[in-house]
């Protein structure tokens, strides 16, 4: 499809048949100009002139097949992606297009510096951009005209593991390589709302490669001026062996004002998906700790915190994440237009941006890839598949945060890794939550399910403090199924889908005390009680502790421990009673072990309880 007149203007809102082969090809200082809808070009893109421009707008995408050549021309492609406008909190950006000042075939650099300036009002102009000015200071400004950039914080990370080793990509002849993410932050002083970019330069097209090493991360992202497919992409063979298979997006808290490193309060969103692009899997950063009423502590938030976003199978244009080099690969991970798909933002397409909620669908939509969610906005899996998440509830000084921890289970899963259905996690805080393959730190794993399960949870404790255990987003298992915490410490067995398991602990690293189990030892259940006369419960209703002697058995006495061995009440009975009832209302929220001491000092019975004030 040629254009060749002198001015022509055409509003796209074609079907491509698989019979047209056509380059697209725009001549002089014609345009073409795409409202809401996809422009397909099997081959090339040649944009021939300076003038010769192609529009996408109101979610419009273009998408090329198998052309050879590659784009050329001097023109240009211009492109919207919007932005947190918070001057605080970083966007991780890839460049949909490169420079278009050589005439070329191949992807060209993208250059910070040539990003055009927004429009705010596109109502009133669709196609004209102005250069913003570009300023080596902290804070942008919104309020020039045209308004100001700042370079300051625009950088790149290539196979690093190391906060030392980002690259800075900010000064004027700075070039960024195609298909490599970027970071950079608003120009605005409020915390919600959003700036408009207009990218323009030559579209990128074709297989885009960038290193990746084993255990090293580098920041891509959809380098193209379309939507791709990230089952295509983390499935495609020629990434499966170099990467971990997850997706790493950045959350930042937006309402710290402040520039300083160690105040800056965000973390990595961690997803992954199979191969049919069914099953997504994925984890918040560590987010704000919620009370029984869903209402925020009204402390500082934890390190880091956010947790409100939620990645969707499609990823947007201008989208950066990070990938992983899985191991023994030094190697490249590629983007590619076979991955490239149609997919306009909203419920299956979401661009993480520090100002906006997540785009939910209510629980009796399905979306476009049959990937149905629930109101929370969490994905819903087949009926062949089980699943739930575990909340960890830190305490850290005043901070409080929640680590979510995820586990799949299906007969496709192994005991060892599974690609696609398990959530590598980039880093841990020295106060943390994770599961552990061959010395690797996950977020999520998956295991054919066996009632006989033993799964270690390794908890590590920087400073003495509370930590409770919570289920949540239980599917597909039985009712009746009990899902425990077992605390191998003290032998408790605590079923999560009845009750949190809640205690103190020490500083230390705790690899093998912590369990999800899904049959517990029976004579060590807390919620049992033993098959002899005597029995031991708590009843929390009424912060008392009731001690059942049907058969008058000659007590003593009632001693009551805490987890770390220290005798808390000493209950001496004066007379043989059927039953002994004991105020625990004194005591703090946690386990406890109950000891029934016969008038020979034999113990008759020692039983675990959950004091719960």
């Amino acid at each position: 499809m040629n254009l060749i007149s002198k001015t022509l203007t055409i509003v796209f809102s074609l079907f491509f048949s698989l019979q047209i082969f056509a380059q697209l090809t725009v001549r002089n200082d014609a345009y073409v100009y795409v409202k809401d809808q996809l422009l397909y070009v099997k081959d090339n893109v040649n944009l021939t002139e300076s003038d010769s421009k192609i529009y996408l707008r109101e979610e419009s995408q273009l998408i090329q097949g198998d052309g050879t050549t590659g784009n050329s021309g001097v023109g240009e492609l211009s492109v919207y992606q919007e932005g947190t406008t918070n001057q605080w909190s970083y966007n991780y950006w890839c460049s949909p297009v490169g420079n278009n000042a050589t005439n070329n075939s191949i992807n060209n650099p993208f250059r910070y510096r040539l990003i055009d300036d927004p429009r705010l009002d596109t109502t009133t102009d669709l196609i004209d951009s102005s250069d913003p000015v570009f300023s080596f200071i902290y804070n942008g400004n919104p309020s020039t005209t045209p308004i100001t950039l700042s370079t300051y914080w625009t950088y790149t990370f290539v196979s690093s593991d190391e906060y030392s080793e980002w690259t800075y990509v900010g000064g004027a002849t700075d070039d960024i390589n195609p298909g490599l993410g970027f970071t950079m932050k608003g120009m605005g002083t409020g915390t919600t709302g959003n700036q408009t970019y207009d990218f323009r330069g030559k579209p990128n097209n074709g297989d885009i490669t960038n290193p990746v090493a084993t255990g090293q991360f580098t920041l891509v992202g959809n380098p193209y001026p379309s939507a791709i497919d990230s089952a295509a992409f983390v499935h495609d063979t020629d990434n499966a062996p170099d990467i971990t298979g997850t997706l790493f997006y950045w959350e930042q808290y937006g309402d710290i004002p402040s520039h300083v490193l160690v105040e800056i309060v965000g973390g990595y969103s961690e997803f992954t998906i199979n191969a049919a692009g069914t099953i997504i899997s994925n984890t918040p950063a560590t987010f704000y700790t919620y009370d029984a009423q869903d209402n925020t502590y009204s402390l500082p938030p934890g390190p880091p915190a956010g947790g409100s976003k939620t990645a969707r199978r499609y990823i947007p244009i201008g989208q950066g994440f990070m990938v992983e080099g899985s191991t023994g690969t030094t190697g490249d991970v590629t983007m590619k237009n076979a991955h490239r798909v149609y997919e306009k933002e909203g419920t299956n397409s979401y661009f993480f941006r520090s100002s906006t909620p997540t785009q939910q669908m209510n629980s009796d939509e399905v979306s476009n890839d049959g990937i149905q969610y629930q109101d929370n906005g969490l994905p819903i899996v087949p009926s062949d598949f089980k699943r739930f998440r575990i909340n960890v509830d830190f305490t850290v000084g005043d901070d409080q945060y929640t680590r979510q921890v995820l586990l799949n289970f299906h007969d496709t899963a192994t005991a060892g890794f599974d690609y696609g259905l398990e959530l590598a996690r980039s880093s841990n805080h020295p106060t943390d939550a994770y599961f552990s393959h061959n010395d690797k730190s996950f977020s999520g794993v998956a295991y054919p399910f066996e009632e006989t399960l033993v799964i270690p949870l390794i908890v590590d404790i920087e400073e003495q403090q509370p930590l409770r255990f919570r289920i949540f987003d239980i599917q597909n298992f039985e009712d009746t199924q009990g899902i425990y915490i077992h605390d191998t410490a003290t032998d408790v067995y605590v079923n999560l889908r009845e009750l949190d398991y809640e205690l103190n602990v020490a500083p230390g690293n705790y690899t093998n005390r912590f369990e999800i189990v899904f049959q517990p030892n029976q004579s060590l259940n807390i919620n049992d009680i033993e098959a002899s006369t005597l029995s031991i419960n708590q009843n929390n209703n009424l912060s008392q502790l009731l001690v059942s002697n049907p058969n008058n058995l000659d007590i003593k006495k009632v001693e009551v421990y805490d987890v770390s061995g220290k005798r808390i009440i000493q209950f001496n009975t004066k007379s043989v009673a059927d039953r002994y009832e004991i105020s625990t209302a004194n005591l703090s929220k946690g386990v406890y072990v109950v000891n029934v001491i016969s008038n020979n000092n034999n113990a008759l019975k020692s039983q675990k309880v959950i004091v719960k004030n």
